[in-house]
Order: C-alpha cells, then sequence, then structure tokens
C-alpha cells in the first residue's frame, strides 16, 4: 500500500521538525517509509536550493522563483517520490507543490491556473493523499525562524508577503477538505506530533482496509 502525506505550513510553523518526528513514528510502526523535503531532496534539488534561499539573490524575479522550485520539484518526483510509492512505500515530504500556490501565487500574486497547469506537466498531476496544514499566527511563525538564526531569501521578504502566503494556505485547505488537515502549530512540539501522527494513522488505517 502506497501512501502520500505532504505537510504544509508559513514559515517558522515547525514542519521540518514534525516530518521528521513522523517519519520516525511511522517506521516504529513498521511502514517503509521515506523522508524527504523541498526543494531539495535530490542531488540535483540540492543545488537548486541553494539557489532559491541565498540572501545574495533577493533580486530573483517571482517567476524564477516559481520555475526553480518547480525544476526542483520535477527531479524530487521522478527520482525519488514515485519509484517509492511504486514500490508500496509511504513518503513523508516536507512541502510540496501547495508551497508554490501559497508563497508564488497567493504570495507574489502569479496566476493561480498558470502555476497549477505547469505544476501538473512536472508532476505528472502526482497529488497527495493528505495535506496537513501546520498553522500559526505570521509573526509567531518569523519570530521563530530569526530567533532560529537559519534566516533566508524567502524569510526576508515582507509581512504582508507572508501573510498573504498564510492566507493562501487556508484558502487551498478550506477548497480541499477532503485531502487537508489543519493542526494548530502555536503549540508544543509533542501536542502537536500527537495530532499529526493520529491524523496519518487514520488515513493509513482507512486506506489499508481498503
Amino acid at each position: 500500500m502506497s501512501y502520500f502525506v505532504t505537510l504544509e505550513g508559513p514559515d517558522g510553523c515547525g514542519k521540518t521538525t514534525q516530518a521528521k518526528l513522523l517519519a520516525d513514528e511511522l517506521k516504529v510502526a513498521g511502514y517503509p517509509v521515506l523522508l524527504t523535503r523541498e526543494p531539495g531532496g535530490t542531488a540535483i534539488g540540492d543545488q537548486i536550493r541553494r539557489v532559491l534561499m541565498s540572501l545574495d539573490n533577493r533580486r530573483m524575479d517571482p517567476k524564477t522563483e516559481f520555475l526553480l522550485f518547480s525544476a526542483s520539484r520535477s527531479q524530487l518526483v521522478s527520482e525519488v517520490i514515485r519509484p517509492h510509492l511504486a514500490s508500496g512505500g509511504v513518503v513523508v515530504s516536507d512541502r510540496f507543490y501547495h508551497s508554490s500556490l501559497a508563497y508564488q501565487g497567493y504570495g507574489h500574486g502569479l496566476p493561480l491556473e498558470e502555476l497549477k497547469a505547469i505544476t501538473a506537466f512536472i508532476t505528472g498531476g502526482l497529488a497527495p493523499d493528505l495535506t496537513i496544514l501546520l498553522d500559526l499566527p505570521t509573526q509567531v511563525g518569523l519570530a521563530r525562524r530569526r530567533d532560529g538564526g537559519n534566516w533566508n531569501r524567502l524569510d526576508d521578504y515582507d509581512l504582508a508577503f507572508h501573510e498573504r502566503a498564510r492566507q493562501g494556505y487556508l484558502a487551498l485547505a478550506a477548497a480541499d477538505s477532503a485531502r487537508w488537515q489543519l493542526v494548530n502549530a502555536d503549540r508544543s512540539t509533542d501536542v502537536i506530533l500527537a495530532d499529526v501522527l493520529a491524523l496519518v494513522m487514520e488515513r493509513l488505517d482507512t486506506a489499508q482496509a481498503n
């Protein structure tokens, strides 16, 4: 049984931590789990990630930004995600294409339908079975990023951009409630993990039963 879970949310919401903890818990439960991330997850994708995140590239055009994310995503899908799913495994990804819809679409104002068309082309129509949105107030997430010392080019956008991206996530979740589950990320790591794990295990149990 293959299953594809993505974790999404505003910067500083704890996706990377929760994705790793979730993957660890699923491995203990006996699932063949692959943990990956965007942008990156492959040797080519990691090179693209460095370009995207560097503060030296503040002049990057939003369309360039979207296409670089898409290039990394295309490599990740073909090299990593599809092969693991084809083998019957579970994939946990720290971000996927919904990040581009939220950040480059709602954040930068690029046309959503065009972004969706390009995304469908580069992913071959692959979509997550479950997307967990870790939501928290924009300023709280950015404060976490600043305190963590890993500030990057996307973090450096103004507060209004990040608020548009957050509202974009909420709009995407509301439009596809069968796929999305909302989790309050303004709580302790253990409490968030308990909620995330319960949601994923419920879906996995249902998928196995079917």
